[in-house]
């Protein structure tokens, strides 16, 4: 009997996710100011091909369009974030009714359709006039992220079934400001680990925020974890495995869940690079979380020696290797090392270059294939005790890829940016028919 989600239990969940930045568009509508990301998009040579978030996919103006998209493929929930820019846009101050009302409709509109509203508070696109004054390296952001996750609470309430502080830590602190790929494109590491420890500061402060308006709401964050694997079983290789584990995937999970940094990586970065941890920094960043989100693409394949993956590896568009077996390893793991709230996959899906075929269909079924092996991944750490509740599928919509601009497609449903027309890919039609449940004879 191929997979289907009555091998799930009854009550898991299965949704989609976007970002405000990569899909919203309406830049300069209703009140926004920019973003880090706009700044970053208007530096020559930062995105790949030249674009911007301007127009993006313009859901903006055509939500209603895209939450029918949802419905009719039978996915019961939506992740999405909210643009700061949008609520507060000067980033502390003043706050901006119009924006506050775009989510307020949005919102409704879920709920009128039968799907479950789940935000993210934090997906990247920080106040430009944040970023003037520090950014995430200046401690007092973490202050305005606090006051802001509570304006945007107190007007959605608990008809959000879940809020997230962030999306993907490392990426805003590492990613951005070590190897500066994302905006602001800064590399520093000493910058990236002061960044890191803010949002620590700045999830618990927003956390006690939130649990102060008495909501129904579940309360957590999402993480981007990736499993590292040792190239061989040689002691070079474990140590390195061992390290890049703890750059990526500890040095965010333990202060959450543990209420620590991991000590074998404090000692590896040293003194002259640590952040500033003041005292009850660390209990507040690691007060109990509703769920744990976790996005999850690909492993990591580590050499001290340089060893590269085997021949006939297979690769998604972005160059990432197709390894759904990380996805349990990596769920089983989590269970064994932390205690565990409720767990989520908050992401998880591949980029392909999709194009409409004459007959106008999209016909992906590398992407098909690879949900396929990552759904069953998944039911084979629920079936090993994993608490995990959910899934979420990357993305509703080809969108903005961030520095690969509009280059690469993660949707389920094809996106023409000339025209914006919207066509539901063969993979969307897969995981509408996995989601029906057969009616009894």
């Amino acid at each position: 009997m191929p997979l289907s989600r009555q091998h799930f239990p009854s009550n898991f969940l299965w949704g989609t996710a976007t970002a405000s930045f990569q899909i919203e568009g309406a830049a300069h509508e209703d009140g926004r100011l920019p973003s880090i990301w706009d700044t970053f998009c208007a530096e020559p040579g930062r995105i790949s091909d030249g674009s911007n978030g301007d127009v993006a996919c313009d859901h903006y103006h055509r939500w209603e369009q895209d939450l029918d998209l949802i419905q009719s493929l039978g996915l019961s929930a939506y992740r999405f974030s909210i643009a700061w820019p949008r609520i507060i846009p000067t980033g502390t101050g003043a706050i901006n009714e119009a924006g506050l009302d775009f989510y307020d409709r949005l919102v409704d509109g879920l709920i009128a359709r039968g799907i479950q509203p789940h935000v993210t508070l934090y997906h990247w696109d920080l106040p430009q006039t944040l970023q003037d004054r520090g950014g995430w390296e200046n401690r007092d952001t973490a202050y305005a992220f606090a006051d802001y996750a509570a304006v945007v609470a107190a007007r959605l309430g608990d008809r959000v079934k879940s809020y997230a502080t962030f999306n993907e830590p490392w990426c805003v602190s590492i990613l951005s400001n070590e190897i500066g790929h994302h905006a602001p494109g800064k590399q520093d590491r000493k910058a990236a680990l002061a960044v890191a420890h803010h949002l620590h500061l700045a999830h618990g402060l927003a956390l006690s925020r939130l649990r102060a308006l008495n909501l129904t709401s579940q309360l957590g964050i999402v993480l981007n974890l990736t499993p590292a694997y040792p190239a061989t079983d040689n002691e070079a290789d474990r140590t390195a495995a061992t390290l890049a584990d703890g750059k990526g995937n500890r040095w965010f999970l333990d202060p959450i869940l543990k209420g620590q940094y991991p000590h074998d990586i404090w000692e590896h970065y040293g003194a002259e690079v640590l952040p500033n941890v003041l005292p009850g920094d660390l209990e507040l960043a690691s007060q109990p979380i509703d769920f744990l989100g976790v996005n999850y693409y690909s492993r990591a394949f580590v050499s001290a020696g340089g060893k590269t993956l085997p021949e006939g590896t297979e690769y998604t568009d972005m160059g990432w290797e197709v390894y759904p077996e990380g996805l349990r390893d990596l769920l089983v793991r989590l269970h064994r090392d932390y205690q565990l709230p409720d767990l989520y996959i908050t992401e998880n899906g591949a980029a392909y270059p999709d194009v409409v075929s004459e007959d106008g269909q999209v016909h992906d079924g590398e992407r098909t294939q690879y949900l396929q092996r990552h759904f069953q991944s998944a039911l084979d750490a629920v079936q090993a005790g994993v608490p995990l509740k959910g899934y979420f599928v990357w993305s509703l919509l080809d969108n903005f890829e961030w520095a690969f601009g509009y280059s690469k497609r993660f949707g389920i449903v094809h996106v023409d940016y000339a025209t914006q027309k919207r066509t539901v890919k063969d993979s969307a039609l897969w995981l509408r028919d996995f989601l029906r449940v057969p009616t009894p004879a």
